[in-house]
């Protein structure tokens, strides 16, 4: 049923579209509409490109085989206390301010 303002309504009509008579003579309309364009910023590609960075990195460390040995040696130092020195704490600041400034 199709409904034409408030007063007229137009009786059943049949489930095969459409529900007009086309004119064949004239065909489809011509297609006036410009085509979709995306435009990323270059904001947004910088995003794109460092998380394919970081991805990188990480399939890479995924890759590096781990030296147990030397994890090893380093929990002994750390559960011994003798890890955490002045002069490693001192670097470790030194290349964290380097980072950040």
């Amino acid at each position: 049923m199709q409904i034409y303002g408030p007063n007229q309504a137009h009786g059943p009509q049949a489930l095969k579209g459409p529900h007009f008579r086309p004119n064949s003579a004239t065909g489809p309309a011509p297609r006036t509409q410009a085509p979709d364009q995306v435009e990323i910023s270059p904001a947004a590609a910088e995003a794109a490109r460092l998380a394919e960075a970081a991805e990188t990195r990480a399939a890479e460390k995924a890759s590096t085989p781990v030296r147990s040995e030397l994890v090893n040696q380093l929990r002994a130092q750390i559960a011994g206390g003798g890890y955490d020195t002045a002069e490693r704490m001192d670097a470790a600041l030194s290349r964290l301010l380097d980072e950040i400034g």
